[in-house]
């Protein structure tokens, strides 16, 4: 009998002023007066996975690594893989590609710099990579990026590219692959799988069984972010209710959940889960670059 499959276990790095819900309401320029509560969460996480026995993959802010440097040496010290997650959280579409490749470029010479060990990984934030800037791709490449994390085949109001491929896949032949968010394909069309607000908003028994499904055949990819540890943070007022309903909802039940789902799976790092390809790369052909979606 085989064992089990080994699932990607990610986190994004970022404080809880600087998602996506709040872009309108919190200015950017205020970011350096709010105090900040990413260390304290991240911390908290790092000793979750110690006592789960869990490696995983921290998809990190240049922003905040820069103002955090004994927090990402933590990170690599404990055995964690460090990778990108942009300079700042701006979305990728909504950057040229000369500044998109400026961002990716300083990024990962930071966290290369503060972490002591080599890059490989990159996230964009909020999923903004799709069918409006498939050049990202060939930027990350070239800024020397293995793989990307960014695609989400869904459908979703900030985000989703739903005709992506839904196995890892190379964009355009190149060196680079791409590592999609876990869905499900039921009733003709893809259904989120791969954690985050989704985590968080639905029975714990749901996604339990929607990954167990997905592992009957591939490793999932499962996301959460430091502020959804910290149910004490501060409340960020006329945000809209969409926005608050997203951001705030079971933030208390989160840790007890993650817990669970540590004990229920597998887990390792992104380059460990996916090393058969990232170590493959280079013997790769353009002819097997992209599989059709499962």
């Amino acid at each position: 009998m085989s064992p089990p499959i080994r699932n990607a276990m990610t986190v994004d790095v970022e404080d809880y002023f600087q998602v996506q819900a709040f872009a309108r309401c919190i200015d950017r320029a205020a970011w350096h007066s709010m105090t900040p509560r990413v260390e304290a969460n991240v911390d908290r996480i790092l000793d979750q996975f110690a006592a789960a026995g869990v490696s995983a993959t921290f998809f990190t802010l240049g922003w905040i690594a820069e103002r955090h440097k004994p927090m990402v040496r933590r990170i690599v010290a404990a055995g964690h893989e460090l990778a990108s997650h942009g300079y700042d959280h701006t979305r990728a579409d909504a950057q040229v590609p000369a500044t998109f490749a400026a961002d990716v470029a300083k990024t990962r010479s930071l966290l290369e710099d503060i972490g002591g060990v080599a890059v490989r990984g990159y996230r964009a934030a909020t999923f903004s990579i799709g069918a409006r800037n498939p050049w990202a791709f060939r930027v990350l490449e070239d800024a020397g990026y293995a793989y990307s994390s960014s695609v989400n085949p869904i459908r979703h109001d900030l985000y989703g590219m739903p005709d992506a491929p839904r196995v890892p896949y190379r964009p355009g032949g190149g060196s680079l692959w791409e590592m999609p968010m876990t869905t499900l394909r039921a009733l003709g069309r893809n259904w989120p799988c791969s954690g985050g607000g989704y985590f968080r908003l639905l029975p714990y028994g749901a996604f339990r069984q929607g990954l167990s499904l997905v592992n009957r055949d591939r490793p999932g990819i499962f996301y959460f972010h430091p502020w959804e540890v910290d149910p004490h943070q501060p409340r960020v007022a006329d945000c809209g209710w969409k926005s608050r309903f997203r951001h705030y909802t079971n933030l208390s039940r989160m840790t007890v959940r993650l817990d669970r789902l540590l004990r229920d799976f597998r887990w390792d790092r992104m380059d460990q889960v996916f090393a058969k390809q990232l170590n493959a790369a280079a013997s790769l052909t353009p002819a097997s670059a992209a599989p059709s979606p499962a």
